[in-house]
């Protein structure tokens, strides 16, 4: 019989900390907000913690009720938790990397005038965002990520007095709302066709059915459905542009929100659906397709952007489109793998990108930067070790986890493989192009005590020009060391066999992933020729762990070619790049402007828009049908009441005459009518 772990606590604790400080924070000191705030965010990964001690007493998978939420006719719907391997990784890295991040958040922001806020919104996303992760039917999860959603535009949107901030944040709304409507035109079909949304009913329902390899069906429909709406959640295309604008927000949020944790939420929801998935092959194919072309293309667009955060915003949309590639090709667990190691490094990477603008003032322009190794070492030592590991150099946590996508996709089709090494070839050259911008050369900022106006904390804690550049305090370099250090060795969890590991993360998913899928030659794209994904016990065929080996230097070898490129360009001759750019001329342009997509999508859709609101539903409509009917009715009273004011005269002998006139329009319409 499984213990009663309580899962409920795990969000219930921060969901605490964002009602302290939001009610009461305003009249609280700094102090009193940020141990309420710690305690609350760090006592759920401690309750995190023990859930994973006592994990393999329970029996899977484990699942808790609380109070019955939605019972109509046959369909039920609770409030209940739902723990496996799959929730327990993300339980574990949205309270780990949130916890870390919210240290990290003290110094940052410890001179904002709206402290209480910030930590208020940040405890709040992770009730929601734990909420998500935990619950156990597609409503509550529905719930988490309407939450995340709702949390994400107030965190994007803080500075709300800055015109960017707040666009920013509407933005994130609008377009997260086009995702959900998918997402939830899903959840109907599940509710028709299954009667539930509880995902051992569901599952169960849907492991008895064949692929639908004759074409697409029910499952595809859902399958894609849901697919549209992890689009906007994990911003891929056509939905992705919301993300690079969230850098708006506080830098701590952009390792949050948009790293680690709410954009990994559309990965985790098609994971958590592979049963689904992997009995339509179309779905599958979409889902791949979707995450190649984002990796590649937003990986296009990181080298030549030159605000160090959107540089990691663009890498951010790339890297999420791997990890779909991963779920696309069937392979779930090298997803989630990637998952997790891209939580560590990428949250590193933007932490370490504001203890970069903290120490320059609030500067973001990576053109305004160079030689801050020595000025700030702690951070340059910690960036380096996110940049390595994001670039896929061999030992480090990115490596293992990209390697194995890398391999699954291959296995599944060369179109994938070969577009995945150029991505990791872009984004080896990208990341150290900004590695090598930053850090070396002579300082290329100016020599004022504030770069930039701002509401920003670091503009309070900015550096006096270059002489004033200093390390970050001991409260944000703390959490850059810890992820540092998983960035270095989180991957050994999952060494592959051709390594000489055996992949201990692919086997801990495996209860979750393997021994679901439909018959063999019925999934494409679960495996090699077809075949379903298996568990296998031994060592691999020398055969096939040669040709992994193969591929994995292929790709080592095309992150060494995009850090010998950036090397060569932003180092050792930083005037080519110039060059280059002219010579390109026009497309160098379309890139820098981001191929103008959001300016095609102001066109052909905002504008539109808002002109048939304003012309048609507004003036058209609105004033022209509506506000005219009911003007014209009260005119016409008013008109109809004035005349029939002026028969009350007050003269007696006008009333005698209405009266004999009223007396002989009676009297002619009963002569008219026969009456007698």
């Amino acid at each position: 019989m499984n213990p009663n772990l309580n899962l409920w606590l795990i969000p219930i604790l921060p969901l605490a900390g964002a009602a302290i400080n939001g009610f009461m924070g305003k009249r609280s000191s700094r102090r009193a907000v940020t141990t309420v705030a710690l305690f609350f965010s760090g006592a759920a990964f401690a309750m995190a913690l023990l859930v994973a001690l006592r994990f393999s007493s329970l029996s899977l998978p484990y699942q808790e009720f609380f109070a019955h939420w939605i019972r109509s006719g046959s369909f039920s719907a609770d409030f209940a938790f739902y723990l496996d391997q799959l929730s327990l990784i993300m339980l574990l890295v949205v309270t780990g990397v949130g916890f870390l991040i919210h240290v990290y958040s003290v110094g940052y922001m410890w001179d904002d005038p709206s402290y209480y806020r910030f930590f208020s919104y940040l405890n709040l996303f992770m009730f929601f965002m734990l909420t998500l992760v935990l619950a156990g039917n597609y409503l509550l999860m529905f719930i988490g990520w309407e939450g995340v959603g709702l949390a994400s535009y107030l965190l994007i949107g803080f500075w709300f007095t800055k015109d960017s901030a707040a666009s920013a944040g509407k933005k994130a709304f609008i377009v997260n709302r086009i995702g959900d409507f998918g997402f939830l035109i899903a959840l109907f079909l599940l509710i028709e066709h299954f009667g539930s949304l509880n995902f051992d009913q569901v599952f169960g329902s849907v492991m008895p059915l064949s692929a639908e390899t004759a074409g697409a069906g029910l499952l595809t429909t859902i399958g894609i459905l849901l697919m549209v709406g992890a689009c906007g959640k994990s911003a891929q295309i056509p939905l992705y542009i919301w993300l690079p604008d969230a850098m708006e927000g506080p830098t701590p949020v952009s390792a949050l929100i948009h790293a680690a944790t709410m954009v990994t939420a559309g990965v985790y929801m098609v994971s958590r659906s592979h049963v689904i998935f992997e009995r339509a092959p179309i779905a599958l194919t979409v889902v791949a397709i979707i995450g190649t072309l984002t990796a590649f293309f937003a990986a296009t667009i990181g080298i030549a952007q030159t605000d160090i955060k959107k540089v990691l915003a663009y890498s951010t949309v790339s890297q999420l489109g791997y990890m779909f590639m991963a779920c696309g090709v069937g392979a779930f667990s090298a997803g989630i793998f990637h998952l997790m190691t891209h939580a560590f490094f990428k949250g590193l990477l933007f932490l370490a990108a504001g203890s970069v603008i903290h120490a320059v003032g609030g500067e973001q322009d990576m053109r305004k930067m160079g030689g801050l190794r020595e000025k700030i070492p702690w951070t340059f030592w910690t960036m380096t070790a996110g940049t390595l590991a994001i670039a896929g150099i061999p030992g480090l946590a990115g490596f293992f986890s990209k390697d194995e996508i890398l391999w699954r996709a291959y296995q599944a089709s060369w179109a994938y493989w070969l577009v995945g090494v150029v991505t990791a070839f872009i984004t080896s050259f990208y990341m150290f192009r900004l590695w090598f911008m930053t850090f070396f050369g002579k300082y290329r900022g100016e020599d004022v005590a504030h770069s930039q106006g701002g509401n920003s904390a670091h503009d309070a804690h900015g550096a006096h020009g270059h002489g004033g550049i200093h390390e970050s305090p001991r409260v944000m370099v703390i959490p850059l060391v810890i992820l540092a250090v998983l960035s270095v060795v989180g991957g050994y969890v999952g060494v592959p066999g051709s390594l000489g590991g055996n992949n201990r993360f692919d086997k801990f998913l495996g209860p979750v992933f393997h021994g679901s899928a439909p018959a063999s030659g019925q999934h494409s794209g679960m495996g090699e020729k077809g075949a379903p994904e298996q568990e296998t016990e031994g060592p691999e065929p020398k055969t096939a762990a040669s040709t992994e080996l193969t591929f994995t230097a292929i790709s080592v070898f095309a992150a060494l070619l995009g850090l010998g490129l950036a090397w060569l360009l932003y180092y050792k001759r930083p005037e080519l790049p110039r060059k280059v750019a002219d010579s390109l001329d026009g497309f160098y342009e379309a890139v820098v402007h981001k191929y103008y997509i959001d300016e095609l999508y102001a066109a052909v859709f905002v504008k539109p828009l808002i002109d048939g609101s304003t012309r048609i539903l507004w003036q058209g409509v609105d004033r022209n049908i509506i506000d005219a009917a009911v003007n014209d009715a009260g005119d016409g009273a008013k008109h109809i009441s004035d005349r029939a004011r002026h028969m009350q005269s007050g003269n007696i002998r006008s009333y005698a005459g209405w009266v004999a006139a009223g007396s002989a329009v009676v009297i002619a319409f009963m002569i008219w009518m026969g009456v007698r």
